[in-house]
């Protein structure tokens, strides 16, 4: 949103996600430079604390996806999404410590 996909102007659909692309796929995401990161990184911080403040207790008890079982809520799926986020700052900061920085 926001003209986004836009200014990435990356190789691909603008509804692909980039999961399970192979390494040539990944490799072709080059050069975006650290303007366009923040910026990016920040619009996505903006949207989401505007969001999650219009959440309440009955939102998190919802059902958002009925393709497991027991169903997920939308406070499991906030939770699995926290964890993933956390998953990547450990995988960024190894890699970090392995560049020696």
């Amino acid at each position: 949103s926001d003209g986004w996909y836009e200014r990435f102007a990356l190789p691909f659909s603008a509804d692909d996600t980039g999961y399970g692309h192979s390494r040539k796929e990944v490799a072709a995401v080059k050069d975006l430079g650290e303007e366009l990161l923040t910026g990016y990184h920040e619009a996505v911080h903006d949207t989401t604390v505007q969001y999650l403040a219009g959440i309440d207790d009955k939102d998190l008890k919802r059902v958002v996806d009925r393709s497991w079982t027991p169903p997920v809520t939308m406070g499991v799926r906030l939770v699995s999404v926290i964890a993933d986020g956390l998953q990547h700052a450990g995988q960024a900061a190894y890699v970090r410590g392995l560049l020696g920085y």
